[in-house]
């Protein structure tokens, strides 16, 4: 065609070029026509000219008028949708105009094409690599409105259409340049994808209907998580009407989950989650495992699977947000106060909730905003100073063990690596008071020892140790080290009241404990001669190498007053080990450095030195004490 034909006249002339070859059952021909058609809309949606977007406009306006003659032969209709709806979508980024057009020209195809042929066309069309949201907004409203026209294999259709939109949702809520106006719109049109799934879900019954309801509930959850991230991001950095409005968006999508059965306490805990992956696999579904995997999500689809029952990341952020918001809570069918009561007294279903939690704590992906609305939903189930009875708790507890070890440890890492220096102290000064129930109130990063707090006297000392030695931090293997203390200190006091309570017999008073045993001796040796070998790295270890030596200084000099070994610390055989393996190797060291660095006045060295003292003093008493014990031994 000639270079100066305008562009509304070689639409007009490919158009009725690709309809002639159609209508004379020459394929090669109308293939290579609509080729011709897609690519010169590509030139146009791709053009930097000024004058594009009125040619676009114009363009898109007469595609609407052609596909909308009654006169045009189904075929022809038939052969462009395959390829237009994905071209004309291109240019609905470019003005709320063309996003008009483009939205009306593929519901035209929608009305006169089958939607057993638009479902996947449309799918296909938005499982594409393009980052621009306005590409994919006229694609979702026809994917929604498609979805109604679906007369059989509901199901079937259905499980296509789930990962394609999460997977649109979680491509755009990671591209940082996303406009929020933008991501709140897609927001908007993927909520209307699950209004369409609940309408067509409304019309069934039996077995199909506990189906489509299930991949409902589990749809519903997944645009919760891929949107997650966004979200939050959004929602600390809007103006307060659009936070309005992520919040309307945020309330609809919570509507959803009475009818799909969801609550708070069955996602906080993992049981809906269950629930809905047992509704898959019950019946003649259990001897059909791989296939429902390999249908459910094509392509990587296990992987799919397993990440759409991931069960922390897929359930908690439904509730974190009943916990930002009340009305969010309520459009939910939930009281927040209710069920936070619910979580405080039931110590099991608490467990669960804290073991859930982990992967938020210990995700880099995720905003530290969110982290801080799940440690503020954290302190409100663990709150209260009255932690129950636990003599009857220890089995109960092991099965909780992994899950409450893991979420400490995420803990951990979210306070290690929290960007706010005053909140990191803040978070030590919580910790190291963490007996003070009222100081903890004050201090919302202390829950994590109010975790620890509400866990029975035998697990704790096994998920301390657990801890310290997993610990990669000096810093907080210092803190735990010290709460490792603490722990020996409160049971001394209480088997010191004990004892002295009147009318009980000695033989009454608890003689052992996990804590009071050989087990510090090994937890000290870890951080003074770590990996059996030693002594440890100092300056770069000197927190945690102060801690241990304050605890084996407070280990020696409570045996030796109560005239007790519970510890083995007094042996003879101990007190050498620690003094010639610890001690010694350890004071050469520490000596070696403070005078190598002592005449030096640069930073680095004045920082060493000042970090070494404290453990210089103490590291002498313990020898003081030792060379005592060993003289004094016979």
């Amino acid at each position: 065609m000639p270079a100066e034909t305008h562009p509304l006249e070689q639409l007009c002339q490919t158009l009725n070029s690709c309809s002639h070859s159609i209508n004379l059952g020459d394929h090669r021909n109308s293939e290579a026509g609509i080729s011709e058609l897609v690519q010169f809309l590509n030139s146009i949606s791709e053009s930097d000219d000024i004058d594009s977007n009125a040619n676009a406009l114009e363009l898109l306006s007469e595609l609407h008028t052609y596909i909308s003659s009654p006169t045009l032969d189904q075929e022809v209709v038939d052969a462009l949708s395959f390829e237009l709806p994905k071209e004309v979508a291109k240019f609905s980024g470019a003005s709320s105009k063309l996003l008009e057009v483009a939205e009306s020209v593929i519901d035209q195809f929608i009305l006169r094409c089958s939607p057993r042929d638009m479902l996947p066309i449309l799918c296909e069309a938005l499982d594409s690599s393009i980052s621009n949201p306005g590409y994919f907004a006229p694609l979702l409203s026809g994917l929604a409105k498609v979805i109604l026209y679906v007369q059989r294999r509901h199901f079937e259709q259905m499980k296509e259409v789930v990962p394609v939109v999460v997977n649109v949702l979680k491509a755009i809520s990671s591209e940082s340049d996303v406009e929020d106006t933008d991501f709140v719109d897609l927001f908007s049109r993927t909520i209307s994808v699950a209004n369409s799934i609940q309408t067509v879900c409304k019309k069934l019954d039996g077995r199909v209907n506990d189906k489509l309801r299930a991949l409902l509930g589990l749809f519903v959850l997944q645009i919760m998580v891929k949107t997650l991230h966004f979200n939050f991001r959004a929602f600390v950095s809007i103006n307060l009407k659009n936070k309005a409005v992520i919040l309307a968006l945020v309330q609809q999508l919570s509507n959803f989950y009475l009818y799909c059965g969801l609550s708070f306490l069955g996602l906080v805990s993992g049981s809906d989650i269950d629930r809905i992956v047992n509704t898959f696999l019950e019946g003649k579904f259990l001897q059909m495992m791989e296939m429902i995997i390999s249908d459910v999500f094509p392509m990587s689809s296990l992987e799919h699977l397993f990440q759409m029952i991931d069960y922390s990341v897929l359930s908690i952020p439904a509730v974190i947000w009943g916990h930002i918001s009340s009305d969010v809570a309520v459009a939910a069918g939930e009281d927040m106060t209710l069920v936070n009561n619910e979580l405080r007294v039931d110590r099991g279903k608490r467990w669960q909730a804290v073991g859930m939690l982990k992967d938020i704590f210990s995700s880099f992906n995720l905003s530290w905003e969110l982290k801080k609305y799940a440690v503020d939903f954290l302190h409100s189930i663990m709150g209260g100073d009255n932690p129950g009875n636990y003599n009857d708790a220890h089995l109960e507890g092991s099965c909780h063990f992994p899950g409450l070890l893991a979420a400490l440890e995420a803990l951990e890492k979210a306070i290690i690596y929290a960007p706010d220096g005053a909140l990191r102290k803040d978070t030590f000064a919580a910790l190291k008071m963490v007996r003070h129930s009222k100081y903890l109130c004050c201090h919302r990063f202390a829950t994590s020892m109010q975790v620890l707090a509400d866990v029975p006297t035998s697990l704790r000392f096994d998920i301390l140790s657990a801890l310290i030695r997993n610990s990669s931090s000096s810093s907080m293997t210092a803190v735990l080290i010290g709460c490792f203390k603490d722990e020996m200190h409160k049971e001394s006091c209480q088997r010191i009241a004990s004892s002295n309570e009147p009318g009980r017999n000695e033989s009454e008073t608890p003689q052992t404990s996990n804590f009071w045993s050989p087990s510090v001796l090994e937890l000290v040796e870890l951080v003074l001669r770590p990996n059996k070998g030693g002594p440890p790295a100092l300056p770069e270890h000197s927190d945690e190498v102060l801690s241990a030596l304050n605890l084996y200084r407070f280990v020696l000099l409570t045996e030796s007053a109560a005239e007790t070994n519970h510890t083995g610390v007094l042996s003879k055989s101990s007190l050498q080990k620690a003094y010639n393996e610890w001690l010694l190797p350890l004071r050469t060291l520490v000596t070696g450095i403070i005078a190598e660095n002592k005449d030096d006045y640069d930073q680095f060295a004045m920082d060493t030195v000042c970090a070494l003292n404290p453990v210089e003093l103490v590291l002498y008493c313990c020898l003081e004490l030792v060379e005592e014990k060993l003289s004094n031994s016979p």
